[in-house]
């Protein structure tokens, strides 16, 4: 989201490092080395200097938290966890080492050193080459698959071996692990072995190709990631295929990956991509496979670098890619099949439709007008062109909502569960719509300078009855949207308990054009991605962290992912402003909500649907909380079987999904309407009466 307000003035730091860059630049500009890393290079340290000098001069919690020891300690155990998520490479020895600077590093990177990072990356080489070794060992060994044994697959519960003989023991487990897994889905041992010893090589491979580029970015992303999850620096590289992303000139398959515990997990499915249209991929998947058109060898991705998996995906678009995916909450894998295609923006722009629900007095239904909006979007060139129909989300919801009013609806049903966010200023906007007049979100900077931006239009397009339905995937603009109709009592927001909760906002500082203002050539530093600015809502609670919590609450599998803001390390906390002035309505009350809750458990609870949603809440409850995994096969092979018949309904329903409806009518989606209806005779007496 675009930043509020400009960078304030650069500092006597800023300046320095400035001078000592052209100075070094203009003697040898930066190139990416290839060779193997001995140490920094003499730009690194600039570099460093900078990123420091810009987290303590515009970081929204640099007054209340500096870059001192406390930073220190998270920085070392991002780093440490970046690299060994599981805990298998180092060992305790090389942790109580590594520690023992472990309150030194802000020192050290507020000086320009990011020395420690290559102590610690070549202690990571070596370990990696020495687990190669027991992985060719073990591969080749025999397993007695009938013993009754387990490994812990907790990473709270791990932790480092502290011997020889534990390194050789927790190996030959996650390789008789590994081969469980294979066999499962149908390998022979032949074949088993070959694809593990290919991960397991192919990932040394990879880490021995790491250049400094990428070791300064590992390192300096972890100790700007103690301040918050957002805060990261990109090395000229990943900012280049930043601005590809956010030009949309990318082709792939139109989804938001990030890397967790050596797998390529799914964040975010785009609203329109090819992904999204294909229907069955979905937030918290895994990603461990991927092979290029319709016959091509499946590449194991365990353990591989992100950029590295997120180039094998893309491609032209109406070719073929097909991935290997553990579906969340599952263990058994599947193979999905996506034409790759380009985003276009009328796959991702607000569609309507009237659904005739219940019935009236009268005996006729109730018109239901219902938005399903994917983003907020607004053509930015085209607006700053001054151009009179450019694209934006007010414009077409204001369009649908016109048509639904000359059709004699009786409410409208904005459906917000996929909306990730976009423009703060279509949320302003769109808000505007459905209040009279007023704030619509607070915004508070590094300084604690609070500015409200308000709906300045009066009057409303929509004053009828107006339901909101979030799920934890609504994020950003959708929570300030969806927050803003709570707190006027415009409109009564359902579905999962809370919304995502991010309530900061990042801007991207590019390092270069920082420097040197003004110079055509600037040298490409790569560039800082920093919070700066919080969100608040107009009654002066944050979206941050806790997000915009629902009036009525409806059981879904996912309230139950772990993809909030507040499953993420050291995100920002929940706060709270002064409540701005504005007018609050009465379409909604305590009492209302009391028995819109009420009178929706009861249909739940009755449900057969909403029943089966709940086993399946349980089932990936059980899941996601297990400590530890059998090693047994009999064992090991009942636990896969309990995730059989879901799939197998997964794959029935996938056809369906091609063609995606505005709203699909299912069972939750027949549970929205009805509260919508009870909410109706809640206003209107005649109803309720019925």
């Amino acid at each position: 989201m675009k930043r509020c307000q400009t960078a304030v003035g650069r500092s006597l730091l800023t300046r320095l490092v400035a001078v000592a860059l052209l100075v070094a630049f203009a003697a040898a500009p930066l190139t990416r080395v290839a060779a193997e890393l001995e140490g920094p290079k003499p730009g690194d340290r600039k570099i460093s200097l900078l990123v420091a000098a810009l987290m303590k001069r515009d970081h929204l919690r640099r007054k209340v938290q500096p870059l001192d020891d406390k930073m220190s300690r998270r920085c070392l155990a991002n780093f440490l966890k970046d690299l060994d998520p599981m805990k298998v490479y180092f060992t305790q020895a090389d942790i109580d080492a590594f520690v023992k600077q472990q309150d030194t590093l802000d020192d050290q990177v507020k000086k320009g050193d990011i020395s420690f990072s290559y102590t610690v990356f070549h202690t990571f080489l070596k370990r990696i080459d020495e687990r190669v070794k027991l992985v060719d060992e073990y591969l080749e060994a025999e397993h007695d698959f009938t013993v009754d044994e387990t490994m812990v697959t907790d990473k709270k519960l791990t932790t480092y071996a502290k011997s020889a003989a534990e390194v050789q023991d927790r190996w030959r487990k996650r390789i008789k692990y590994d081969l469980l897994v294979q066999k499962a889905d149908e390998k022979t041992l032949e074949e088993a072995r070959k694809k593990l010893h290919r991960r397991y090589s192919g990932f040394a491979k990879r880490m021995h190709q790491t250049d400094h580029e990428e070791l300064m970015e590992m390192f300096l992303s972890a100790m700007t990631r103690g301040f918050d999850p957002h805060t990261t620096y990109m090395a000229p590289k990943t900012l280049e295929n930043f601005r590809i992303i956010m030009r949309l000139q990318l082709e792939g398959i139109g989804a938001a990956l990030q890397s967790t515990d050596g797998e390529t997990v799914v964040t975010k499915v785009i609203p329109g991509g090819a992904a999204d249209k294909e229907g069955s991929l979905a937030p918290e998947d895994r990603i461990v496979g991927v092979a290029q058109g319709a016959d091509g060898e499946m590449v194991d991705t365990v353990d591989m670098k992100l950029g590295d998996v997120v180039q094998m995906i893309r491609g032209k678009r109406g070719t073929l890619v097909r991935l290997e995916v553990i579906p969340a909450g599952k263990e058994k894998r599947v193979i999905y099949t996506i034409t790759r295609a380009k985003i276009a923006l009328k796959d991702s722009e607000a569609r309507g439709e009237i659904i005739d629900f219940g019935k009236k007095p009268d005996g006729s239904p109730f018109k239901m007008g219902v938005i399903n909006l994917p983003s907020f979007y607004m053509d930015m060139d085209a607006a700053r062109l001054n151009k009179p129909d450019f694209k934006s989300t007010t414009r077409d919801v204001g369009r649908l909502i016109t048509d639904f009013k000359a059709k004699g609806i009786d409410a409208v049903v904005i459906d917000l569960r996929l909306n990730g966010g976009g423009s703060l200023t279509e949320a302003i906007k769109l808000t505007g719509l459905f209040i009279d007049k007023g704030p619509v979100v607070q915004v508070k900077d590094a300084n604690g300078r609070v500015q409200h931006y308000d709906d300045l239009d009066r009057g409303m397009l929509w004053d009828g009855p107006l339901v909101v339905l979030t799920s934890k995937f609504s994020a950003s603009a959708s929570e300030i949207f969806a927050g803003a109709i709570q707190d006027y009592h415009r409109g009564l927001i359902v579905g999962d308990p809370t919304t995502h909760g991010k309530g900061t906002v990042q801007s991207l500082l590019d390092l270069g054009r920082q420097l040197f203002r003004g110079l055509p050539n600037a040298p490409k530093l790569g560039a800082l991605k920093i919070t700066m600015q919080q969100f608040y809502r107009p009654n002066g609670d944050s979206t941050q962290n806790r997000g915009v919590l629902s009036d009525v609450s409806l059981p879904s599998l996912t309230s139950q992912l772990d993809v909030g803001e507040s499953d993420l390390d050291f995100a920002v906390e929940f706060d709270k402003v002064s409540a701005a002035a504005f007018k609050v309505g009465a379409r909604v009350d305590p009492v209302m909500i009391k028995k819109l809750g009420e009178q929706s458990a009861k249909r739940c609870e009755s449900s057969a649907d909403f029943q089966k949603m709940g086993r399946r809440i349980i089932r990936y409850n059980e899941v996601k909380n297990r400590k530890v995994i059998s090693l047994n096969e009999k064992t090991f092979l009942a636990e896969r079987a309990k995730d059989k018949e879901d799939d197998d309904k997964k794959d029935k329903d996938k056809d369906k999904k091609k063609d995606k409806p505005v709203f699909k009518m299912d069972y939750y989606g027949k549970e929205v309407l009805a509260i919508a209806v009870d909410y109706l005779g809640m206003l209107n007496p005649k109803i309720a009466a019925r």
